[in-house]
């Protein structure tokens, strides 16, 4: 009965995020690009800069809907792209759906932020289905300028979150939160049907529209790299 009643409350929470986007996958480009400006543009509160020069693969989800009553349960729509030796990978498409138990009621929009930190955890990207937690390792991001104490613990984590709600940025646990290639918007966004692997290592081309959102993704792991004296 639970799991029934947690199904029904993700497949509700799904068709109104489809509902909202309904196939504007520019939009959602643009939106993940201003949550990367924003983010950094508040460095004392938001990814630490060792953080972002050592991921391999950035993952944004502008306006995650969570919902609950008694139960509760998350669905977003999302876009990564991976570092390859010619810069930034073509963008790719994803949902991420999961449920959670506790005493919670009502509903927020957050914009959720995912890190992949070594090989392992951007070959796990590179599937068309991943759980977190499962799949891969998966860690709550340390927040500030500079990391925590325990950032040598999160990094051995193949997967960092953060969320922000309400302006307010923290580390967020996603464990059993399950990824998907969204394979209707890679579609109607490339014009044919690609995976991950094929659009996730450069072998195609980012597309014009694109440019954007590349353009702040390689804006800010430049400047955290250089902050950490460090070269890509």
């Amino acid at each position: 009965m639970k799991k029934l009643l947690v199904f029904t409350i993700v497949l509700c929470l799904g068709c109104a995020a489809w509902a909202s986007n309904k196939g504007d996958v520019q939009d959602r480009l643009d939106n993940a690009a201003k949550v990367l400006q924003q983010i950094q543009a508040a460095p004392d509160t938001g990814i630490p800069d060792e953080i972002l020069a050592k991921s391999r693969c950035i993952a944004v989800v502008p306006h995650m809907i969570k919902a609950g009553l008694g139960i509760g349960g998350e669905h977003g729509k999302g876009v990564m792209t991976c570092r390859t030796s010619n810069g930034w990978s073509a963008p790719s498409f994803f949902t991420v759906t999961g449920g959670s138990w506790g005493l919670q009621i009502g509903g927020e929009a957050v914009d959720l932020v995912m890190l992949a930190m070594n090989d392992k955890g951007m070959q796990q990207l590179l599937n068309s289905k991943v759980e977190l937690g499962g799949d891969a390792s998966v860690a709550a991001g340390p927040v500030g300028r500079h990391a925590s104490a325990d950032t040598d613990v999160k990094l051995n984590a193949e997967i960092l979150s953060y969320s922000r709600t309400k302006g307010a940025f923290a580390g967020i646990a996603l464990k059993g939160a399950v990824l998907r290639q969204d394979k209707d918007s890679t579609e109607s966004y490339y014009g044919k049907d690609l995976t991950n692997e094929a659009l996730l290592t450069g072998k195609v081309p980012p597309p014009a529209g694109a440019q954007a959102f590349l353009s702040t993704v390689s804006h800010a792991k430049s400047v955290a790299v250089n902050k950490e004296g460090k070269s890509e």
